[in-house]
């Protein structure tokens, strides 16, 4: 999707702020990154191929060689933030969206299920209410509502994005498609690094089952997923779990049903 003035800035028309003191303007900026070769800027989102987009841009940047240098992505998220300048003169902007069930749902089956550190983070932030062995996830929605934008990978992505529109909003849902647009249109190579990272919910069956999930603890899961096997997103779901979670990520429905123009799974 195209815009008139793509190079408008998200956060900074309604803030007299100095735009070093203005928060949403800096977190969104910080994961904006620089694709050198094309003068285009990217703005990442966790938990939207994220991983196989930093690694294909590090690629792309001449840092890394290929997947053998893999986990050096994971500790230079910064290193090709794009400067204000930068933001301003790129040729070619984009994200890529997600839609906010399918987000959450592989949020708390990659990083609470499996016991990450941002699983422990989250305890602590709960003021250590339940283990993240027991968690499940009718308990992980609710607290979200006092710790939305306390860990990015269940931060609203609309906090992630530096302009107000984009010349290209992709989404993973048809991510091939994504692919072959940045191919043709700045000669930019996606490296799928799925196999790289292990964590993608594309590594596992899904049960054919409609057994729901929203209320067993993350070890039962997690011993499903060691057998190679995981539940779907909507088994996760009930009425109310739907409702909640379109409360807490209303911004990003609404974006979502604006720019993609595809069916959300709710």
């Amino acid at each position: 999707m195209a815009s008139s003035n793509p190079r408008l800035l998200r956060y900074t028309q309604n803030s007299l702020q100095a735009l070093s003191n203005n928060n949403a303007h800096r977190v969104a900026s910080r994961y904006a990154l620089s694709i050198y070769t094309a003068d285009a800027v990217y703005s990442f989102i966790p938990k939207n191929a994220c991983s196989t987009m930093r690694y294909s841009i590090a690629i792309a940047n001449g840092a890394i060689a290929g997947p053998l240098e893999f986990n050096w992505i994971h500790s230079n998220n910064p290193t090709f933030q794009a400067s204000l300048s930068e933001l301003v003169k790129a040729k070619y902007t984009f994200t890529i969206l997600r839609d906010p069930y399918s987000r959450i749902y592989s949020c708390f089956l990659d990083k609470m299920v499996d016991q990450t550190a941002v699983a422990w983070q989250y305890h602590a932030l709960t003021n250590y209410q339940t283990p993240p062995s027991m968690l499940t996830f009718r308990e992980f929605i609710t607290n979200l509502k006092s710790q939305l934008r306390r860990n990015e990978h269940w931060r609203p992505q609309s906090d992630f994005l530096v302009y107000e529109n984009y010349d290209d909003f992709f989404c993973v849902e048809e991510f091939s498609e994504a692919v072959k647009i940045l191919q043709k249109r700045i000669g930019f190579e996606v490296h799928d690094a799925r196999k790289l990272t292990k964590h993608g919910t594309d590594q596992f069956n899904v049960t054919d089952s409609n057994e729901p999930f929203s209320d067993v603890p993350a070890y039962e899961i997690a011993a499903l997923k060691r057998s190679g096997r995981i539940p779907s997103a909507v088994q996760f779901y009930d009425a109310p779990l739907i409702d909640e979670v379109t409360q807490l990520y209303s911004a990003d429905i609404a974006l979502y049903a604006e720019v993609i123009k595809r069916p959300l799974i709710f």
